[in-house]
C-alpha cells in the first residue's frame, strides 16, 4: 500500500521559514512528478509547487520567490522550503505523487500568525 508521510509543519511568526518534508513508502516507481498542494479552511485544494523527475518545477504565483520544491527522486522524497512565511499561507498543506493516479498524504498543519 502507497504511504506518503509529511512532516514539518507548525506555528511560525510572519517572515518566518518552515520545511516540510514528505517521503514516500510502499512504491517501488519513481513518482512521475511530487508537489505539494494546500487548503485553508473554506477553500479549495489549491497547488502550490510540483517538481517532475526530471527536476522541472512549477509553483503557484503566490509562492513564487518564497517557496521552494525540491525532491529526492530514488527516494521519492520531497521538500518544501517556505521563507517569507505570510498568515495567507496559513492551510494544511498536501504532499502528491503522481504515477497514473494522484496519491495524497494525511496533510500537515501550516500556521502563520501576524
Amino acid at each position: 500500500q502507497v504511504q506518503l508521510v509529511e512532516s514539518g509543519g507548525g506555528l511560525v511568526q510572519a517572515g518566518g521559514s518552515l520545511r516540510l518534508s514528505c517521503a514516500a513508502s510502499g512504491f517501488i516507481f519513481s513518482f512521475n512528478a511530487m508537489g505539494w498542494y494546500r487548503q485553508a479552511p473554506g477553500e479549495q485544494r489549491e497547488l502550490v509547487a510540483t517538481i517532475t523527475s526530471a527536476g522541472n518545477t512549477n509553483y503557484a504565483d503566490s509562492v513564487k520567490g518564497r517557496f521552494t520544491i525540491s525532491r529526492d527522486g530514488a527516494k521519492n522524497t520531497v521538500w518544501l522550503q517556505m521563507n517569507s512565511l505570510k498568515p495567507e499561507d496559513t492551510a494544511v498543506y498536501y504532499c502528491n505523487g503522481f504515477w497514473g493516479k494522484h496519491y495524497w498524504g494525511q496533510g500537515t498543519q501550516v500556521t502563520v500568525s501576524a
